[in-house]
Protein backbone atom coordinates (compact mmCIF):
# COMPACT_ATOMS: atom_id res chain seq x y z
CA UNK A 1 0.00 0.00 0.00
CA UNK A 2 1.05 3.57 -0.64
CA UNK A 3 1.67 5.61 2.50
CA UNK A 4 -1.61 7.54 2.29
CA UNK A 5 -3.50 4.23 2.29
CA UNK A 6 -1.21 2.66 4.88
CA UNK A 7 -2.08 5.49 7.26
CA UNK A 8 -5.71 4.38 7.16
CA UNK A 9 -5.50 0.59 6.81
CA UNK A 10 -2.00 -0.44 7.90
CA UNK A 11 -1.98 -2.79 10.88
CA UNK A 12 -5.69 -2.27 11.52
CA UNK A 13 -7.43 -5.50 12.50
CA UNK A 14 -11.19 -5.85 12.99
CA UNK A 15 -12.24 -5.41 16.60
CA UNK A 16 -15.15 -6.97 18.50
CA UNK A 17 -18.32 -7.29 16.40
CA UNK A 18 -16.37 -6.10 13.37
CA UNK A 19 -15.47 -2.69 14.83
CA UNK A 20 -13.27 -0.70 12.45
CA UNK A 21 -11.79 1.51 15.18
CA UNK A 22 -9.20 0.23 17.64
CA UNK A 23 -10.97 -0.75 20.89
CA UNK A 24 -9.98 1.15 24.04
CA UNK A 25 -8.93 -1.49 26.56
CA UNK A 26 -9.11 0.64 29.70
CA UNK A 27 -7.70 -1.89 32.14
CA UNK A 28 -4.65 -1.79 34.38
CA UNK A 29 -4.09 -5.55 34.32
CA UNK A 30 -5.22 -8.77 32.67
CA UNK A 31 -6.44 -12.06 34.17
CA UNK A 32 -5.31 -15.52 33.03
CA UNK A 33 -6.95 -18.89 33.46
CA UNK A 34 -4.14 -20.70 35.25
CA UNK A 35 -0.98 -19.98 37.21
CA UNK A 36 0.93 -21.88 34.51
CA UNK A 37 -0.34 -19.49 31.82
CA UNK A 38 0.89 -16.43 33.68
CA UNK A 39 4.25 -18.06 34.44
CA UNK A 40 4.71 -18.84 30.74
CA UNK A 41 4.08 -15.20 29.82
CA UNK A 42 6.52 -13.89 32.43
CA UNK A 43 9.19 -16.34 31.27
CA UNK A 44 8.65 -15.45 27.62
CA UNK A 45 7.40 -18.88 26.58
CA UNK A 46 4.15 -17.40 25.26
CA UNK A 47 2.75 -13.96 24.53
CA UNK A 48 -0.01 -12.25 26.44
CA UNK A 49 -1.02 -9.10 28.28
CA UNK A 50 -0.07 -8.76 31.94
CA UNK A 51 -0.08 -5.13 33.08
CA UNK A 52 -0.63 -1.91 31.14
CA UNK A 53 2.71 -0.49 32.30
CA UNK A 54 4.29 -3.31 30.28
CA UNK A 55 1.76 -3.68 27.48
CA UNK A 56 -1.86 -3.03 26.52
CA UNK A 57 -3.90 -4.15 23.47
CA UNK A 58 -4.81 -0.59 22.46
CA UNK A 59 -1.22 0.59 22.78
CA UNK A 60 0.02 -2.52 20.96
CA UNK A 61 -2.26 -1.67 18.02
CA UNK A 62 -0.77 1.84 17.90
CA UNK A 63 2.78 0.44 18.04
CA UNK A 64 2.13 -1.91 15.12
CA UNK A 65 0.81 0.96 13.01
CA UNK A 66 3.71 3.28 13.86
CA UNK A 67 6.26 0.58 12.98
CA UNK A 68 4.58 0.04 9.62
CA UNK A 69 4.57 3.75 8.83
CA UNK A 70 8.32 4.08 9.36
CA UNK A 71 9.20 0.72 7.77
CA UNK A 72 10.60 -0.48 11.09
CA UNK A 73 10.70 -3.83 12.89
CA UNK A 74 8.93 -2.52 15.98
CA UNK A 75 7.77 0.49 17.95
CA UNK A 76 7.29 1.26 21.64
CA UNK A 77 4.72 3.86 22.72
CA UNK A 78 5.52 6.03 25.73
CA UNK A 79 3.84 8.59 27.96
CA UNK A 80 5.38 11.59 26.14
CA UNK A 81 7.96 12.55 23.56
CA UNK A 82 10.47 13.29 26.32
CA UNK A 83 9.74 9.87 27.84
CA UNK A 84 10.54 8.29 24.47
CA UNK A 85 13.88 10.10 24.23
CA UNK A 86 14.85 9.39 27.84
CA UNK A 87 13.89 5.71 27.63
CA UNK A 88 15.66 5.13 24.31
CA UNK A 89 18.83 6.98 25.33
CA UNK A 90 19.09 5.24 28.70
CA UNK A 91 18.86 1.88 26.97
CA UNK A 92 22.01 2.67 24.99
CA UNK A 93 24.42 4.83 26.99
CA UNK A 94 25.87 4.15 30.42
CA UNK A 95 27.91 6.12 32.93
CA UNK A 96 31.13 7.21 31.28
CA UNK A 97 29.66 7.30 27.79
CA UNK A 98 29.12 10.44 25.73
CA UNK A 99 26.30 11.61 23.47
CA UNK A 100 27.07 13.65 20.38
CA UNK A 101 24.01 15.83 19.86
CA UNK A 102 22.75 18.60 17.65
CA UNK A 103 23.27 22.01 19.23
CA UNK A 104 19.87 23.19 17.99
CA UNK A 105 17.67 20.77 19.88
CA UNK A 106 14.24 21.36 21.37
CA UNK A 107 14.73 22.95 24.79
CA UNK A 108 13.45 19.94 26.75
CA UNK A 109 15.87 17.60 25.00
CA UNK A 110 18.74 20.07 25.42
CA UNK A 111 18.03 20.25 29.16
CA UNK A 112 17.82 16.45 29.46
CA UNK A 113 21.22 16.01 27.83
CA UNK A 114 22.98 18.96 29.48
CA UNK A 115 21.57 18.78 33.00
CA UNK A 116 19.81 15.54 33.89
CA UNK A 117 21.97 12.94 32.15
CA UNK A 118 25.15 14.58 33.42
CA UNK A 119 24.01 13.56 36.92
CA UNK A 120 24.30 9.94 35.75
CA UNK A 121 27.83 10.40 34.44
CA UNK A 122 26.74 10.76 30.81
CA UNK A 123 28.29 13.76 29.07
CA UNK A 124 26.97 15.45 25.91
CA UNK A 125 28.86 17.35 23.23
CA UNK A 126 26.72 19.77 21.23
CA UNK A 127 27.68 20.33 17.59
CA UNK A 128 26.12 22.19 14.65
CA UNK A 129 24.29 19.32 12.88
CA UNK A 130 24.66 20.95 9.47
CA UNK A 131 28.47 20.92 9.76
CA UNK A 132 29.36 17.35 8.78
CA UNK A 133 33.08 17.89 9.28
CA UNK A 134 32.53 19.16 12.82
CA UNK A 135 30.28 16.20 13.58
CA UNK A 136 32.81 13.67 12.31
CA UNK A 137 35.63 15.38 14.23
CA UNK A 138 33.63 15.36 17.47
CA UNK A 139 33.28 11.56 17.55
CA UNK A 140 35.63 9.89 20.03
CA UNK A 141 36.09 6.50 21.70
CA UNK A 142 33.54 7.35 24.40
CA UNK A 143 30.79 8.36 21.96
CA UNK A 144 27.89 5.95 22.33
CA UNK A 145 25.16 7.74 20.41
CA UNK A 146 24.55 10.50 17.87
CA UNK A 147 21.26 12.41 18.29
CA UNK A 148 19.71 14.91 15.86
CA UNK A 149 16.32 16.30 14.85
CA UNK A 150 15.12 15.96 11.26
CA UNK A 151 14.23 19.67 11.34
CA UNK A 152 15.42 21.57 14.40
CA UNK A 153 12.83 23.06 16.72
CA UNK A 154 12.82 26.06 16.86
CA UNK A 155 15.99 26.78 14.84
CA UNK A 156 14.55 24.99 11.78
CA UNK A 157 17.98 23.94 10.55
CA UNK A 158 17.93 20.88 8.29
CA UNK A 159 20.69 18.32 8.89
CA UNK A 160 21.61 15.90 6.11
CA UNK A 161 20.43 12.81 8.02
CA UNK A 162 21.68 10.17 5.54
CA UNK A 163 25.14 11.79 5.57
CA UNK A 164 25.14 11.84 9.39
CA UNK A 165 24.05 8.18 9.34
CA UNK A 166 27.19 7.41 7.34
CA UNK A 167 29.32 9.14 10.00
CA UNK A 168 27.56 7.10 12.69
CA UNK A 169 28.14 3.84 10.83
CA UNK A 170 31.82 4.66 10.40
CA UNK A 171 32.06 5.27 14.15
CA UNK A 172 30.09 2.12 14.98
CA UNK A 173 27.44 4.00 16.97
CA UNK A 174 23.68 4.32 16.44
CA UNK A 175 22.02 7.41 15.03
CA UNK A 176 18.81 8.49 16.77
CA UNK A 177 16.65 11.02 14.91
CA UNK A 178 13.71 12.92 16.39
CA UNK A 179 11.28 13.14 13.45
CA UNK A 180 8.46 14.91 15.28
CA UNK A 181 8.42 17.90 12.91
CA UNK A 182 8.57 15.87 9.69
CA UNK A 183 6.50 12.78 10.68
CA UNK A 184 6.61 9.59 8.58
CA UNK A 185 4.56 11.38 5.93
CA UNK A 186 7.41 13.67 4.87
CA UNK A 187 10.07 10.99 5.26
CA UNK A 188 9.85 7.44 6.61
CA UNK A 189 12.49 6.26 9.04
CA UNK A 190 13.65 3.58 6.65
CA UNK A 191 14.45 6.31 4.11
CA UNK A 192 16.37 8.50 6.56
CA UNK A 193 19.03 5.94 7.43
CA UNK A 194 18.63 6.51 11.18
CA UNK A 195 18.79 3.46 13.46
CA UNK A 196 16.16 4.72 15.91
CA UNK A 197 13.44 7.28 15.22
CA UNK A 198 11.63 9.27 17.89
CA UNK A 199 8.19 10.83 17.58
CA UNK A 200 6.35 13.06 19.98
CA UNK A 201 2.94 11.68 19.06
CA UNK A 202 1.43 14.61 20.97
CA UNK A 203 2.12 16.78 17.93
CA UNK A 204 1.26 16.20 14.26
CA UNK A 205 0.46 12.49 14.66
CA UNK A 206 -2.28 13.37 17.13
CA UNK A 207 -3.20 16.57 15.31
CA UNK A 208 -5.70 17.98 17.80
CA UNK A 209 -3.68 18.79 20.92
CA UNK A 210 -5.84 16.35 22.91
CA UNK A 211 -3.24 13.93 24.28
CA UNK A 212 0.42 13.56 25.28
CA UNK A 213 2.53 10.66 24.03
CA UNK A 214 5.70 9.54 22.34
CA UNK A 215 7.13 6.64 20.38
CA UNK A 216 10.47 4.86 19.95
CA UNK A 217 10.82 3.33 16.49
CA UNK A 218 13.42 0.56 16.09
CA UNK A 219 14.61 0.11 12.52
CA UNK A 220 16.25 -3.19 13.48
CA UNK A 221 19.40 -2.59 11.41
CA UNK A 222 22.08 -1.60 13.93
CA UNK A 223 24.66 -4.18 15.01
CA UNK A 224 24.26 -4.24 18.79
CA UNK A 225 26.61 -7.20 18.98
CA UNK A 226 29.76 -5.10 18.74
CA UNK A 227 32.22 -4.87 21.64
CA UNK A 228 31.13 -1.27 22.20
CA UNK A 229 27.77 -2.45 23.57
CA UNK A 230 28.44 -5.44 25.88
CA UNK A 231 25.23 -4.71 27.79
CA UNK A 232 23.30 -5.78 24.68
CA UNK A 233 24.98 -9.21 24.41
CA UNK A 234 22.23 -11.32 26.03
CA UNK A 235 19.57 -9.53 24.00
CA UNK A 236 21.43 -9.98 20.71
CA UNK A 237 21.84 -13.69 21.43
CA UNK A 238 18.15 -14.21 22.12
CA UNK A 239 16.39 -11.56 20.03
CA UNK A 240 18.79 -10.83 17.13
CA UNK A 241 17.63 -7.73 15.23
CA UNK A 242 15.00 -7.06 17.92
CA UNK A 243 17.77 -6.66 20.52
CA UNK A 244 17.21 -2.94 21.04
CA UNK A 245 13.44 -3.31 21.41
CA UNK A 246 13.91 -6.20 23.82
CA UNK A 247 16.34 -4.30 26.05
CA UNK A 248 14.03 -1.27 26.10
CA UNK A 249 10.89 -3.29 26.86
CA UNK A 250 12.32 -5.73 29.40
CA UNK A 251 14.45 -3.24 31.33
CA UNK A 252 14.25 0.51 30.77
CA UNK A 253 10.62 0.92 29.71
CA UNK A 254 9.40 -1.54 32.34
CA UNK A 255 11.48 -0.05 35.15
CA UNK A 256 10.98 3.65 34.36
CA UNK A 257 7.25 3.11 33.92
CA UNK A 258 6.66 5.87 31.37
CA UNK A 259 3.98 3.89 29.57
CA UNK A 260 1.30 5.18 27.21
CA UNK A 261 -2.27 5.48 28.49
CA UNK A 262 -4.77 3.35 26.51
CA UNK A 263 -7.08 6.31 25.84
CA UNK A 264 -4.17 8.35 24.47
CA UNK A 265 -3.06 5.43 22.29
CA UNK A 266 -6.58 5.32 20.84
CA UNK A 267 -6.50 9.05 20.08
CA UNK A 268 -3.18 8.66 18.26
CA UNK A 269 -4.49 5.80 16.11
CA UNK A 270 -7.38 8.09 15.14
CA UNK A 271 -4.98 10.93 14.32
CA UNK A 272 -2.81 8.74 12.11
CA UNK A 273 -5.65 8.25 9.64
CA UNK A 274 -5.75 11.94 8.64
CA UNK A 275 -2.00 12.61 8.87
CA UNK A 276 -1.48 12.83 5.10
CA UNK A 277 -4.30 15.32 4.57
CA UNK A 278 -3.25 17.46 7.53
CA UNK A 279 0.46 17.52 6.73
CA UNK A 280 -0.26 18.57 3.16
CA UNK A 281 -2.30 21.52 4.47
CA UNK A 282 0.20 22.36 7.25
CA UNK A 283 3.02 22.53 4.69
CA UNK A 284 0.96 24.44 2.14
CA UNK A 285 -0.19 27.03 4.66
CA UNK A 286 3.26 27.42 6.20
CA UNK A 287 4.81 28.21 2.83
CA UNK A 288 2.08 30.75 2.04
CA UNK A 289 2.51 32.44 5.41
CA UNK A 290 6.31 32.43 5.12
CA UNK A 291 6.16 34.18 1.75
CA UNK A 292 3.67 36.72 3.08
CA UNK A 293 5.85 37.49 6.11
CA UNK A 294 9.00 37.67 3.99
CA UNK A 295 7.44 40.51 2.02
CA UNK A 296 5.99 42.38 5.02
CA UNK A 297 7.66 45.65 5.99
CA UNK A 298 7.19 45.07 9.75
CA UNK A 299 9.00 41.70 9.65
CA UNK A 300 12.78 41.72 10.09
CA UNK A 301 13.43 38.15 8.94
CA UNK A 302 11.69 34.83 8.25
CA UNK A 303 13.05 31.32 8.79
CA UNK A 304 11.34 28.50 6.91
CA UNK A 305 13.06 25.71 4.93
CA UNK A 306 10.51 26.08 2.14
CA UNK A 307 11.85 29.51 1.15
CA UNK A 308 14.38 29.31 -1.65
CA UNK A 309 16.62 31.72 0.27
CA UNK A 310 16.76 29.43 3.32
CA UNK A 311 20.04 27.68 4.14
CA UNK A 312 18.28 24.34 4.60
CA UNK A 313 16.16 24.52 1.45
CA UNK A 314 18.26 22.18 -0.72
CA UNK A 315 18.59 19.44 1.90
CA UNK A 316 14.91 19.67 2.88
CA UNK A 317 13.85 19.47 -0.76
CA UNK A 318 15.96 16.37 -1.27
CA UNK A 319 14.92 14.57 1.92
CA UNK A 320 11.30 15.60 2.40
CA UNK A 321 9.75 15.31 -1.05
CA UNK A 322 9.39 19.03 -1.63
CA UNK A 323 7.50 19.62 1.62
CA UNK A 324 8.98 21.60 4.48
CA UNK A 325 6.88 21.06 7.60
CA UNK A 326 4.35 23.19 9.43
CA UNK A 327 6.69 25.26 11.63
CA UNK A 328 8.22 28.66 10.86
CA UNK A 329 9.79 31.46 12.84
CA UNK A 330 10.01 35.17 12.14
CA UNK A 331 11.45 38.22 13.81
CA UNK A 332 9.89 41.55 14.66
CA UNK A 333 12.01 44.62 15.46
CA UNK A 334 12.45 43.59 19.11
CA UNK A 335 10.85 41.65 21.97
CA UNK A 336 8.26 44.36 22.65
CA UNK A 337 7.10 44.28 19.05
CA UNK A 338 6.95 40.46 19.14
CA UNK A 339 4.71 40.63 22.23
CA UNK A 340 2.44 43.21 20.59
CA UNK A 341 2.14 41.03 17.51
CA UNK A 342 1.25 37.95 19.58
CA UNK A 343 -1.27 39.93 21.64
CA UNK A 344 -2.84 41.30 18.47
CA UNK A 345 -3.56 37.90 16.92
CA UNK A 346 -7.20 36.85 16.96
CA UNK A 347 -7.15 33.44 15.24
CA UNK A 348 -3.81 32.01 16.36
CA UNK A 349 -3.55 30.63 19.90
CA UNK A 350 -0.67 31.62 22.18
CA UNK A 351 0.46 28.36 23.82
CA UNK A 352 3.34 25.89 24.23
CA UNK A 353 2.66 23.24 21.62
CA UNK A 354 3.07 22.47 17.93
CA UNK A 355 1.28 20.21 15.48
CA UNK A 356 -2.29 21.17 16.35
CA UNK A 357 -4.95 21.65 13.69
CA UNK A 358 -5.12 25.23 14.97
CA UNK A 359 -2.42 27.83 14.29
CA UNK A 360 -0.29 28.29 17.40
CA UNK A 361 2.29 30.91 18.35
CA UNK A 362 4.78 31.38 21.15
CA UNK A 363 7.67 33.65 22.12
CA UNK A 364 10.35 30.99 22.79
CA UNK A 365 12.95 33.24 24.47
CA UNK A 366 10.63 34.13 27.36
CA UNK A 367 8.87 30.77 27.71
CA UNK A 368 10.15 27.36 26.62
CA UNK A 369 13.76 28.60 26.47
CA UNK A 370 13.59 31.03 29.40
CA UNK A 371 15.96 28.97 31.58
CA UNK A 372 18.81 29.04 29.06
CA UNK A 373 21.57 31.64 28.83
CA UNK A 374 22.30 33.83 25.84
CA UNK A 375 24.95 31.48 24.47
CA UNK A 376 22.66 28.48 24.68
CA UNK A 377 19.77 30.39 23.10
CA UNK A 378 22.08 31.33 20.24
CA UNK A 379 22.95 27.66 19.71
CA UNK A 380 19.25 26.84 19.56
CA UNK A 381 18.55 29.74 17.19
CA UNK A 382 16.39 31.55 19.73
CA UNK A 383 16.31 35.35 19.51
CA UNK A 384 14.49 37.90 21.65
CA UNK A 385 12.51 39.22 18.69
CA UNK A 386 11.50 35.73 17.47
CA UNK A 387 7.99 34.29 17.24
CA UNK A 388 7.52 30.58 16.51
CA UNK A 389 4.43 29.68 14.50
CA UNK A 390 2.95 26.20 14.22
CA UNK A 391 0.82 26.80 11.16
CA UNK A 392 -2.58 25.13 11.32
CA UNK A 393 -4.96 23.71 8.75
CA UNK A 394 -7.39 26.64 8.66
CA UNK A 395 -7.96 28.38 5.32
CA UNK A 396 -4.62 29.88 4.35
CA UNK A 397 -6.12 33.29 3.60
CA UNK A 398 -7.57 33.53 7.12
CA UNK A 399 -4.21 32.78 8.67
CA UNK A 400 -2.48 35.42 6.54
CA UNK A 401 -5.18 37.99 7.30
CA UNK A 402 -4.78 37.35 11.03
CA UNK A 403 -1.02 37.95 10.95
CA UNK A 404 -1.49 40.89 8.62
CA UNK A 405 -3.85 42.69 11.01
CA UNK A 406 -1.63 41.91 14.02
CA UNK A 407 1.50 43.23 12.28
CA UNK A 408 -0.53 46.30 11.27
CA UNK A 409 -0.78 47.19 14.96
CA UNK A 410 3.02 47.59 15.28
Amino acid sequence: MRLDTLLIHGGLEPGPAGATNVPIVQSSSFAHATAEDLEDIFRGRKTGQVYTRIGNPTTEALEKRLALLDGAVSAIATASGMAAITTAVMAIVRSGDEILASSSLFGGTFSLFRDTLSNFGIATSFVDPTDLNALAAAVNERTGLIFVETIGNPKLDVPDIPAIAAIAREAGVPLMADATVTTPYLCRGTELGADIVIHSTSKFINGTGSAIGGAIIDMGKFDWGSEKFPHFAPFVKKYRNFAFTARVRKLIHKDFGACAAPMNSFLFTEGIETLALRMDRHCENALKLARFLEAHEKVAWVNYPGLESNAGHEVATRLYKGKYGGILTFGCVDKEAAFRCINGLKLARNLANIGDAKTLVIHPASTICADFGLEEKALMGVKEEMIRVSVGIEHGADIIEDFGQALGLL
